[in-house]
């Protein structure tokens, strides 16, 4: 039978484009490899490590005694308990949001390992599958450097991290981005001893200096002994421990070792060579900015593209292939307004660019950073660690990116979303209604303080 379309992978962008397409009443077959469908995030990203950051979150504000007058304790985390927990919230969403809907749109779903051969088509176990054009929607998985004796000591991933039974009384995590930033203080606060290794000189190297220096503070706060400019040089076992030693000198023995270093795109096996599919440097899928392959039949979507790795641009990217594919749209997709999260404690969220990224650009900028005590709801939360930073043209006061550290900051981050896409000023969000004891105030405050001293501002003053 032959198919309109042909999705290799049943993650996030291959369900929105299975989806899509069948609502256009098209032909589509999906092709899975794993025993499962779902592809990362429901499986082994974010549904699972959520939920345990979640936990994490709980069990921390049973030990930290932020209230006067509120005495609270925690138990040692029963982990076995808690990742059946995990398992049943992830067996319950991939139920409901990925098999049941499949079987609802009616598209075919096939087990078995995809590869390309001449047409372009599929051959998947055997079973030669065509189709008018096909999806790459593979996903990434963990990418682990090759440091000396790390392959014979054995390590966790975050795949592997989140099926222990045991929690490490002791746990080296590799990596200060956003996966071991999570990875880190979640273990930390179920209480494992954490070291948190990274390269760079700075923890989220990617995001605002500011940023860091917050996150940095609560970790170190919260007992993780955080080692940066600190390159993994070589690991070995010795007396049943990990022993981690960084190109410094300086070691550490814990149970366990994290590797947090990334994520690489799926695309060995598939056969692209075959049918004239460019891939670049690190394996990823080239594509135009219509998701469109070096083969005009041959379309890419999510992580295996290189972009992002967020499940929601994989989903917008597999609804833009089925629309540019059959309903010759010509959309493009457009980063520039592409919103983030880090879901430590505080969380770590910022859309647009950043203060070099804008001085990269050869524009003129202007900056305020508003601590968090200077916001009403911080202030009650009892925890003022953070900050709100605007960056806005000199001139015309249009604000370019906003980065957030704080309580809920991934919820505040959307607002600061739509005033980047509205083209907003910074007179303009100072001027916006906003309500009083929320952490997206501290937007308004925060682009209040361009044209005014908020220390001397009374609770609510516009």
């Amino acid at each position: 039978m032959g198919y309109d379309l042909a999705i290799i992978g049943s993650g996030g962008a291959g369900f929105a484009a299975a989806i899509a397409a069948t609502t256009r009443g098209l032909r589509v077959v999906m092709v899975e490899r794993s025993t499962t469908i779902g592809g990362t995030c429901v499986n082994v990203g974010c549904i699972p490590s959520k939920a345990l950051l979640a936990a994490a979150e709980a069990r921390h504000v049973g030990v930290e005694d932020r209230f006067p007058g509120i005495a609270t304790s925690a138990a040692p985390t029963d982990m076995a308990a808690l990742i059946a927990g995990k398992s049943e919230i992830v067996g319950t969403l991939r139920k409901e949001r990925y098999e049941d809907l499949a079987s609802d749109y009616g598209w075919d779903v096939r087990r078995g390992d995809a590869r390309f051969t001449d047409g372009p088509a599929l051959q998947v176990d055997g079973e030669r599958i065509g189709a008018a054009h096909y999806l790459v929607a593979t996903g990434a998985a963990p990418s682990v450097p090759a440091v000396p004796g790390l392959a014979e000591t054995g390590y966790l991933t975050s795949t592997t991290a989140l099926e222990l039974d045991e929690l490490p009384g002791s746990l080296v995590v590799v990596g200060g981005n956003y996966v071991g930033l999570e990875m880190g203080q979640a273990f930390a606060r179920l209480g494992a001893s954490v070291t948190l290794i990274e390269a760079l000189d700075r923890l989220a190297p990617g995001e605002e200096p500011e940023l860091s220096a917050v996150i940095t503070g609560v970790l170190a706060d919260e007992g993780v002994d955080i080692w940066t400019s600190a390159a993994l040089a070589g690991v070995s076992r010795e007396d049943g421990k990990v022993l981690a030693r960084a190109a410094d000198g300086r070691e550490v023995r814990a149970d366990a070792i994290l590797m947090a270093t990334g994520r690489r795109p799926v695309t060995a096996g598939l056969g692209l060579e075959a049918v004239g599919v460019e891939t670049g440097r690190a394996g990823e899928i080239v594509v135009d900015d219509g998701l469109r392959s070096t083969n005009p039949r041959i379309w890419a979507a999510g992580d295996v593209t290189g972009a992002a790795q967020f499940v929601y641009v994989a989903g917008a990217h597999g609804t833009m292939v089925v629309d540019n594919a059959f309903g010759d749209a010509g959309r493009k997709v457009d980063y520039s307004h592409l919103p983030r999260v880090t879901f430590t404690t505080p969380n770590l969220a910022a859309v647009g660019l950043t203060d070099a990224q804008v001085a990269d650009a050869g524009i003129e900028c202007t900056c305020r950073v508003l601590p968090l005590a200077y916001v009403p709801r911080a202030i009650v939360n009892r925890d003022t660690r953070g900050v709100v930073k605007v960056v806005a043209e000199v001139g015309t006061g249009k604000v370019v990116g906003i980065h957030i550290a704080a309580a809920n900051a991934g919820d505040a981050i959307l607002a600061a979303t739509y005033a980047l896409e509205a083209g907003m000023t910074t007179d303009q969000l100072a001027s916006t209604w906003t309500p009083y004891l929320t952490m997206a105030e501290g937007i308004k405050l925060a682009a209040q303080s361009f044209r005014t001293d908020v220390a001397k501002l009374s609770c609510c003053a516009a």
